[in-house]
């Protein structure tokens, strides 16, 4: 199937994109990497009235240090952040959840802001950012909004994008010494979206933790940080008791949504029971890294 007819606009700046979003609102999609809109528009699921091709906006592609942060654009590319020095040195869990992203020629053209704003439940990347505390910056016409990652995501295929927002820069902070972090992940194929997947990191100070994040992906509607596991792991001296004990609460706390012919409710449980208690062990090896 072909998308049926729409207008198309390029803007050359990012206020003339932003003029674009205030005039066509919910009538509009931005086609950045276009590797999840425009299969949606050949099956029409979507079906914009105007499309808004940003490609041309090379001030929206960045990948930068700005203090304590790692400052990324939207319109980066996935193979762009997989290959970076920068991205592995700051944001090792970053780096090592791209190892499971997708394929080559997908990787090539997709953009890391489309992806986030795309918001597939099954996506790596969304989990990373909610287990770092990341801010995604939104620019609208009127104000610039910052906005955690936890409540960026609302749902599948749901942001907290206004429709006359873009998601203009992810900024995820630096790995600061004695915090490691890993990513586990169970999919079909590799490259092909996670069947389940748990990004962990952990603070670790004089032997003790004294901050944990663990958070899911292809588990519900969205990503989600389980707080009953990281509770149990603050303020102990973390050993396979610990660990293992944590596994268990992350198994039992998650309410699986996001079930289908690769992994049942009882399946995708045990698998993040499983992965949770994979991550927090290569995740307390790394802290000394």
């Amino acid at each position: 199937m072909k998308p049926p007819a729409f207008h198309y606009e390029k803007p050359s700046s990012v206020d003339e994109l932003l003029d674009a979003l205030t005039q066509h609102g919910d009538d509009a999609r931005i086609l950045a990497g276009g590797q999840s809109l425009v299969p949606m528009m050949n099956f029409r699921l979507v079906s914009p009235e105007v499309l808004i091709d940003i490609n041309g906006l090379s001030e929206l592609d960045y990948i930068r240090r700005d203090g304590d942060t790692l400052s990324i654009g939207a319109l980066t590319r996935h193979f762009a952040l997989n290959e970076s020095p920068l991205v592995a040195e700051l944001c090792p869990l970053l780096a090592e959840a791209y190892k499971h992203v997708a394929h080559v020629t997908i990787r090539n053209r997709g953009t890391i802001g489309g992806n986030l704003s795309h918001a597939d439940p099954n996506s790596e990347i969304p989990a990373v950012c909610i287990c770092l505390e990341s801010t995604m910056i939104v620019r609208g016409k009127k104000e610039t909004r910052e906005v955690s990652a936890g409540e960026f995501f609302l749902g599948a295929l749901e942001t907290a994008i206004q429709p006359d927002e873009f998601l203009a820069e992810i900024r995820i902070p630096v790995r600061k010494p004695g915090v490691g972090s890993a990513f586990e992940e169970v999919s079909p194929r590799q490259g092909d979206f996670a069947t389940t997947a748990i990004a962990a990191s952990l603070h670790v100070d004089g032997g003790v933790c004294r901050s944990a994040a663990i958070a899911h992906a292809a588990v519900a509607d969205r990503p989600a940080r389980i707080e009953t596991a990281e509770a149990a792991l603050v303020g102990s001296r973390l050993d396979d008791t610990q660990i293992t004990e944590a596994a268990e609460l992350a198994s039992a706390a998650v309410e699986p949504t996001v079930v289908n012919y690769h992994g049942d409710a009882e399946y995708k449980r045990d698998l993040v029971r499983t992965l949770t208690k994979r991550a927090l062990h290569r995740a307390l090896e790394n802290c000394a890294a």
